[in-house]
């Protein structure tokens, strides 16, 4: 299947242009250096220059949570998580092509300490949120007309860095650098949501394409969820950081956008990926072996 990738070298457009050719896949994979998804009508051009593109695979989102609170901001947020998605709907639904689009564990108020399952209700608390909402519900309004689509929802990316200079760091990254610098480390006790690793994301991807499931919402994350303060204390065993670690609550850490408190995504349509932890063990090995 010849698939085009959007964001393809971000972090997680990174893990998908490499693995596809494993899984017999041909891949164009196109970054912002190749095209402007904020202008939709010189991006449009140059989408309708391909031919025989089967699927497109969408990980562009304007992903600063904080920052979408305020302009420019929201208007980013916007166009990137809901105006964008609502015309590569349309556009992939016109050529009968499969779209596979990112959402978030954010579209949730984070009120079930039980977690989410894919058909619960999102009732979105931020303005990042309510933007990769507004995307999910354009790709439900294509449905109607004929799009078959995968919106897949996933929570707390780490992994690999992205081949473009501006992929984000994830927070293993960030405590990893800080750990070098600082006496202690602090971490959010609060948030309690699944971390997910772009491998293992890329995989399940593959997968629910090659299965010609049924369109609709899917969640992939690794299993396990904890909170940031958890998990920190989790990189801590694994690296063998030899530094205080320390809980903070929500409130010691002041942030424009208010954060779920729970919203661990439940799998309850694919097989359970393996703990976050696993995959952690995985992830540091890596660094050691890119040294």
């Amino acid at each position: 299947m010849k698939v085009l990738i959007l964001g393809g070298q971000g972090n997680l457009g990174t893990q998908l242009t490499q693995s596809g050719p494993s899984w017999g896949h041909d891949i164009i994979s196109w970054d912002r250096d190749d095209l402007d998804l904020s202008d939709w009508p010189l991006a449009q051009v140059k989408l309708n220059s391909l031919s025989h593109v089967e699927a497109v695979i969408n990980t562009v989102a304007y992903n600063a949570v904080d920052a979408a609170e305020t302009e420019p901001g929201r208007t980013m947020a916007d166009i990137l998580n809901h105006q964008l998605v609502a015309n590569l709907a349309q556009w992939c639904r016109e050529r009968g092509l499969t779209l596979i689009h990112y959402s978030s564990d954010y579209v949730f108020a984070g009120d079930k300490p039980e977690g989410y399952k894919e058909d619960d209700e999102p009732h979105p608390i931020n303005e990042y949120g309510r933007s990769k909402r507004a995307g999910e519900v354009s790709l439900m309004v294509e449905e109607e007309q004929g799009l078959n689509y995968y919106l897949i929802r996933t929570s707390k990316l780490f992994g690999p860095r992205g081949l473009s200079p501006n992929a984000k760091p994830s927070f293993f990254d960030i405590m990893l650098q800080l750990a070098a610098t600082s006496s202690e480390l602090k971490g959010v006790d609060a948030e309690f949501s699944c971390f997910t690793y772009t491998p293992d994301l890329a995989q399940a991807t593959w997968q629910l394409l090659a299965s010609q499931a049924d369109s609709g919402v899917y969640h992939i994350a690794n299993s396990e969820p904890t909170t940031w303060y958890g998990a920190l204390q989790k990189l801590a065993e694994l690296a063998h950081l030899n530094l205080p670690i320390k809980p903070i609550s929500s409130a010691d850490l002041p942030r424009p956008a208010a954060r779920p408190q729970y919203s661990s995504l439940l799998m309850t349509k694919l097989p359970a990926l393996r703990p976050y932890h696993e995959a952690l063990v995985e992830y540091l090995q890596n660094l050691l072996d890119n040294k």
